[in-house]
């Protein structure tokens, strides 16, 4: 590629490597479970609502394995958030059907399509529905996450820089056009 557009590498001006998986943090790696999501935005979510860190920034009661869980959480002395953790599609069914019902009222749903999440999807060696599996690749990645130095999502400077260069600040307008999902009614032919 070098050759075909003449680019000579000697001539090229000292600089930077890109950095392009950029740094990353605890939060980022709990993604890969079931309730990881739901965990890394409650460290945030938490802070900004009482604007100091979390006492703890383990939320374990949103952790799970099994299909289906519901927490509340007490943030402080006046808000408590009703959580819904779901993974595996059936699941889901149940408690947005629940949701829809209004037998249910949540703050927030996680929904992981796969069992125990991504860890026991496509592309990951076979389980076979085994759950000491899953719970081994769970307790794998919540390992790795305490043991980075950053472990919120709103830390890590790269996605800071990415704010302050580009995007502005969360739930600024190009941070909404550019990050959030709409979904819309696909008609049968």
């Amino acid at each position: 590629m070098s050759k075909t557009y003449g680019s000579n590498l000697a001539s090229l001006p000292e600089g930077h490597f890109d950095s392009p998986l950029g740094e990353s943090s605890g939060a980022a790696d709990i993604f890969g479970t079931t309730g990881g999501v739901m965990e890394a935005a409650l460290r945030m979510a938490v802070e900004a609502i009482t604007g100091a860190p979390p006492s703890a920034m383990e939320f374990t009661e949103v952790r799970a394995v099994e299909g289906l869980r519901e927490r509340e959480l007490k943030v402080n002395d006046e808000l408590t958030l009703s959580v819904g953790v779901a993974n595996g599609l059936t699941n889901a069914k149940i408690l947005l059907d629940e949701v829809l019902a209004g037998e249910k009222k949540f703050h927030i749903i996680e929904i992981m399509a796969c069992p125990g999440g991504c860890i026991g999807g496509g592309g990951q060696p076979l389980h076979r529905g085994d759950s000491i599996v899953l719970k081994a690749r769970m307790q794998a990645i919540y390992k790795e996450d305490l043991n980075k130095v950053i472990r919120k999502s709103h830390e890590n400077p790269e996605i800071a820089r990415l704010y302050e260069e580009f995007l502005g600040k969360p739930l600024s307008e190009m941070s909404h056009k550019l990050l959030h999902t709409h979904y819309f009614s696909h008609p049968k032919k």
